[in-house]
């Protein structure tokens, strides 16, 4: 990691909106969660809002948080994931992730992962790399 970084460094192709490969403190918040071992402190469903590419963590009326994607082909590219910082560290950004990678592969969709919370989930959780 370079002197002074903001955060701690991933590979390019990740596609970090800093073009440099660092992570904003959210990001490095969410990878945290992920890393740790939060029960699921939130009743929540997950929708894919095909319109705005988004997968849509709600809990009741509420959205909680979501999974950004884009889709070429078969193929769909999870680009980021967000939980509104009132929702954190209560094991939504997990479960968001299981269930939203859970119903790609039962849909057999193919997926790249750009988002550095997604890969460090994929890190704990190696059953869930893309084929």
């Amino acid at each position: 990691m370079a002197e002074n970084s903001p955060g701690n460094e991933y590979p390019d192709e990740a596609g970090y909106p800093d073009g440099r490969g660092f992570l904003s403190e959210d990001q490095r918040e969410l990878v945290r969660e992920v890393d740790s071992t939060h029960q699921l402190g939130i009743d929540f469903y997950v929708v894919n809002n095909a319109d705005a590419h988004t997968y849509e963590a709600i809990s009741g009326d509420t959205l909680i948080g979501g999974i950004t994607y884009a889709e070429q082909g078969d193929a769909i590219t999870l680009l980021s994931t967000n939980v509104f910082p009132e929702y954190r560290n209560q094991g939504v950004a997990s479960e968001l992730i299981k269930r939203v990678l859970d119903e790609l592969r039962s849909d057999g969709r193919y997926y790249l992962v750009q988002c550095p919370t997604i890969k460090a989930y994929i890190e704990r959780h190696p059953e869930y790399r893309p084929d």
